[in-house]
């Protein structure tokens, strides 16, 4: 089926300085007569309702069917067209496309993403295809500069969506019947905030007196637990915005005495520890530098020392596949990272240390339902975030990462796992 759909209109105001390639309409008419192919049969094997402006739909669809509302069809697909995935998140960014269900839709393009583009056409994917650029890699030099991308935005801004602990990772919540559904709702989040570091704590064995080293700070709910528990802790981060704010937590705590937060990359961690801790950080490491983190995990642990990891996972093809390719999540959210597969992690750490990976706990549901919580608050706070000073493209990229992300653990494409990992066999 060939579609027919409107030209481009011009965009809304969009800053071309801050975001110079989604104030660009790209012109491709031939790729874009390719991803309007693509878009129909996209939308017939999954089931989706594309609509139209003046309220016409590109196909027939199923009731309850996601939406894909385009507003900018012709911008639409010039952008698919040159950049593929990127173009998909960057006419969303400039508002040529919108969904009244954004994670529903997503949901069903995560189904089975390798089948998006038929076998036959998989060529195609080196016209708009980029490796990841050199300037981003995680290096000594640039891990900073990644983080403070990130992490330094704003303190205000991370307040408005997170729940009081300032937690910014997957919770564990409360599960019904069975055991198996999580049952994540505002109220309980900070609970569930505390039941994931408590477990993590645990697997690693943090009790008083533990010297413990944290890499990764964020803002300092963990070292604040693990010091109530009576361990010392050194906990790292590359973000002043972070270390600021942790501290001063720290601080009105009462917990200077065993808590101590300092602006350091972990390649540069110093000292002797019972155990170490990291709460998913090791996705901001990028591949090249796995051996090197492993490393220093190695390096740092005492005799009979534990290491408790929380890692976002994906399948092992699916890692090596999104290592040469550089995503919209890599541009505009997280530069220079790379989320692991858990044989990765297994094989790292055995080709470069004296670690073994002696249990993993997967639970990927409940950051589904974490993502929803803080999108959820997110969209309802978009006065405050602009009162903030962000932007109209800017509360819109990060609707779609939370709403990515939310949709990646629904559909089992993405999973966040607990990993301990000693140099002796234990009974975890």
């Amino acid at each position: 089926m060939t579609a027919t759909l409107p030209a481009t209109r011009s965009a809304g105001l969009v800053d071309p300085v801050r975001w110079p390639d989604v104030a660009r309409v790209p012109k491709a008419p031939l790729r874009a007569a390719v991803a309007a192919r693509l878009l129909c049969r996209v939308a017939a094997r999954r089931g989706l309702r594309v609509e139209l402006p003046g309220g016409r739909t590109l196909h027939p669809a199923p009731p309850g069917a996601p939406v894909l509302r385009l507003h900018r069809p012709g911008a639409f697909l010039q952008r698919v067209g040159e950049g593929g995935l990127i173009g998909f998140g960057e006419a969303y960014q400039a508002g040529d496309w919108d969904s009244p269900d954004l994670v529903a839709l997503l949901t069903g393009l995560a189904t089975a993403p390798e089948t998006l583009v038929p076998a036959g056409a998989q060529w195609l994917r080196r016209f708009y295809v980029r490796r990841p650029p050199v300037e981003e890699l995680s290096t000594a030099a640039n891990a900073r500069r990644n983080a403070h991308r990130h992490y330094d935005l704003s303190n205000d801004l991370f307040a408005l969506f997170l729940d009081p602990t300032m937690t910014y990772s997957s919770a564990v919540f409360p599960t019904g019947p069975g055991g198996r559904e999580p049952l994540g709702t505002r109220d309980a989040l900070p609970a569930a905030q505390h039941r994931k570091i408590d477990r993590l704590l645990d697997l690693a064995r943090v009790g008083p007196g533990t010297r413990l080293l944290e890499i990764g700070t964020g803002w300092g709910e963990l070292a604040l637990r693990a010091a109530a528990r009576g361990a010392h802790v050194v906990s790292l981060t590359l973000s002043e915005e972070q270390l600021t704010l942790a501290r001063r937590r720290i601080a009105d705590a009462g917990q200077t005495d065993r808590a101590e937060v300092r602006l350091r990359d972990y390649r540069a961690a110093e000292g002797e520890f019972d155990a170490v801790v990291s709460v998913e950080m090791i996705e901001a490491v990028g591949r090249p530098f796995w051996p090197a983190y492993f490393a220093t995990l190695d390096r740092v642990l005492a005799p009979g020392g534990r290491v408790a990891l929380q890692a976002i996972t994906m399948p092992h093809d699916r890692m090596l596949a999104a290592s040469r390719t550089y995503t919209w999540i890599l541009k505009y959210i997280f530069p220079g990272g790379l989320i692991p597969s858990l044989r990765a992690i297994e094989e790292t750490a055995a080709r470069h240390t004296r670690l073994r990976v002696v249990r993993a706990d997967a639970y990927g549901p409940h950051y589904a339902e974490t993502l929803r919580l803080w999108r959820e608050r997110f969209t309802e706070r978009s006065p405050q975030v602009a009162a903030l000073g962000f932007d109209d493209v800017f509360r819109r990229t990060w609707e779609l990462y939370l709403a990515y992300s939310e949709a990646g653990f629904r559909t089992g494409y993405l999973d966040v796992q607990q990993v301990l990992l000693t140099r002796e066999a234990v009974t975890a």
